[in-house]
């Protein structure tokens, strides 16, 4: 496989899909107030990436190579399982115990697709760890938010009455910070060399871009918001030592900050926004010599200007 680029669009309703603990679960901020963009880590799309693997290839997949090391998982007791067990437990699966005790990152690299894709730090003795070819940089929103602080009810209460009839008479209140409608651009890079130490192959990378979009769609819950995926490019180069760069500063999108910052009816579905890639596929045409394939998979209700049919691939 080669270097590469990616660069993912996606949108998100009624929802912040990546809070901040320590500002009370508001959405991250990393711009200046006035600036007003949130921003979204790449432990939530790497989340949303794993999470859809573990739903399409259960068990490993039919060849048991596409286990997912960093998950959630409990022993019998209710108690997360840590590096070590979890570790053990996939050479279990695979019938690798034995070689497991002798070289655990072999095994690890073998039946790991995240491993393989996102590299890995394994703290438990003998220690290793295993740079990812794929690293995605921060996701920022494409235009300012506003959060808004939202209140609620829910009918059961937080405890039962006791046996001589005290308890709550009402549900519980609870609050949270939403988002009615915002877009981000998440870019990362591929990396060919750290692909060879990794054991990523072509197959973990169009695993890997399909995950983005599907596995988006796929991991929704009412704090996250109804999130969609709009925009998908990977630019794949043959100049091993080439890339373009920074392609979400090559694209933009309509209505302009000054729309968003204004009073009164604010964008709020794929209807009232349009992306132009005209400078990105530009860069792409120039670069031709340096460059072995680009594709783009594009939501079907999302506006674009900019001539993406000599690279427009059919949705999963």
């Amino acid at each position: 496989m080669n270097s590469g680029e990616i660069l993912f669009v996606k949108s998100v309703k009624d929802g912040i899909p990546n809070r901040d603990p320590l500002n009370d679960s508001d959405a991250r901020r990393l711009f200046p107030e006035e600036d007003g963009r949130i921003s979204l880590s790449d432990v939530s799309i790497k989340r949303d990436v794993r999470d859809f693997v573990i739903a399409l290839e259960q068990d490993g997949g039919k060849d048991q190579k596409n286990h997912i090391f960093v998950q959630e998982k409990v022993n019998d007791k209710g108690k997360l399982l840590g590096r070590g067990s979890l570790a053990e437990g996939i050479a279990k699966s695979v019938g690798k115990e034995k070689k497991a005790k002798e070289d655990m990152k072999s095994v690890l690299i073998e039946h790991c697709f995240d491993v393989r894709t996102f590299g890995i730090v394994y703290s438990v003795k003998p220690k290793f760890n295993l740079t990812g070819p794929v690293q995605f940089g921060w996701a920022h929103s494409l235009h300012p938010v506003d959060t808004q602080y939202v209140q609620g009810t829910v009918v059961m209460p937080s405890m039962d009455s006791t046996a001589d009839g005290e308890g709550k008479t009402q549900g519980t209140i609870w609050t949270s910070y939403t988002v009615p409608f915002a877009v981000f651009a998440m870019p990362a890079v591929i990396n060919a060399k750290a692909a060879e130490h990794s054991g990523m192959t072509a197959e973990d990378q169009e695993l890997l871009l399909r995950a983005l979009w599907q596995g988006t769609q796929h991991r929704q819950a009412r704090g996250r918001g109804q999130q969609q995926p709009l925009i998908l490019i990977h630019i794949e180069y043959s100049d091993p030592f080439y890339r373009i760069g920074y392609l979400e500063d090559l694209i933009t999108m309509s209505p302009d900050t000054t729309a968003w910052k204004a009073a009164g009816k604010l964008p709020s579905s794929l209807q009232d926004i349009a992306f132009d890639l005209t400078r990105l596929l530009a860069a792409v045409a120039e670069k031709q010599d340096k460059i072995a394939q680009c594709r783009i998979w594009a939501h079907p209700g999302v506006t674009i200007s900019g001539d993406i049919a000599p690279w427009l691939q059919p949705l999963w």
